[in-house]
């Protein structure tokens, strides 16, 4: 029975600073150190053994699967990056504060730009500094593909191909694969793999740094899901993004959090 592991990165310096972050390629804060090393050690716990990797673009992602992957000793395993993996494209709101943001622009309207699944927010002009076609890891798509602004729908249309062309085959070949990625791309395999409408899926929340494992058939659907964390801890991390998704500053998962937070669907694995 293939295994798949999904792990969303840990946070990130744009995260801590509550930063629209998108394709920039913020690096892990020590907290987000903390849950990469955490990851691999529940992986271990759990007797996981991943024979190859796949990647984001982007270094957040990238030092989340080294650190785990350092932690169970497996740091010589075979890594695959690719764009199609990367983080939602956040348009002319990446690098905005998102308290801010919210505040000029009303919480609504952050939260269909964030989590609506077919509303991008508004799209970097042709000659801002922050287009990607500016990036060299980038240089050699064809400019068509190189997004100034994404929905989830989008996500989902970047990040399936991927999902048939090169995760497939690994599984398909028997081996565990580990997917060290972001929320919204993550957000499109679960979406792909859970079944997920185009209605419910606003409300998915995917807690950072805790590894999400998926027994799959022999056609690659789903026979069982489940975070390798507490039932609790998963709830307390899912609304601590949820409030991200609001716009809230912070992040943390106090009491009082848990109680304004935004809806999460204790059904699914989030």
């Amino acid at each position: 029975m293939p295994s798949l592991v999904l792990l969303r990165h840990g946070e990130s310096t744009w995260n801590r600073d509550n930063r629209f972050t998108g394709w920039y390629d913020a690096d892990l804060s020590e907290q987000g150190v903390a849950e990469a090393r955490e990851a691999g050690r529940r992986m271990a716990a759990e007797g996981l053994e991943p024979q190859v990797v796949h990647t984001s673009l982007l270094v957040r992602a990238i030092r989340t699967a080294d650190i785990a992957l350092h932690e169970m000793g497996l740091s010589w395993l075979p890594v695959r990056r690719h764009w199609r993996l990367n983080e939602r494209h956040y348009g002319a709101l990446q690098g905005l504060n998102k308290a801010e943001t919210a505040e000029r622009y009303g919480h609504d309207q952050v939260f269909v730009w964030r989590r609506s699944y077919d509303t991008p927010p508004p799209a970097l002009e042709p000659d801002d500094e922050r287009q990607a076609s500016k990036d060299p890891r980038y240089a050699g798509l064809p400019p068509e593909l190189v997004p100034a602004t994404e929905c989830l729908a989008d996500v989902v249309r970047r990040a399936l191909p991927y999902w048939y062309d090169a995760i497939v085959p690994d599984l398909a070949a028997g081996r565990c694969v580990l997917v060290s990625a972001h929320g919204n791309s993550l957000r499109a395999l679960v979406k792909h793999l859970d079944g997920i409408s185009d209605e419910d899926i606003p409300e998915l929340n995917i807690p950072t740094g805790l590894p999400l494992l998926y027994e799959l058939d022999g056609e690659f659907k789903k026979v069982s899901a489940r975070y390798l964390a507490d039932p609790d801890e998963v709830e307390a991390k899912a609304h601590a993004v949820a409030r991200q998704a609001e716009g809230t500053p912070g992040g943390s998962t106090d009491a009082t959090d848990l109680d304004t937070a935004g809806p999460v669907d204790e059904t699914r694995p989030a």
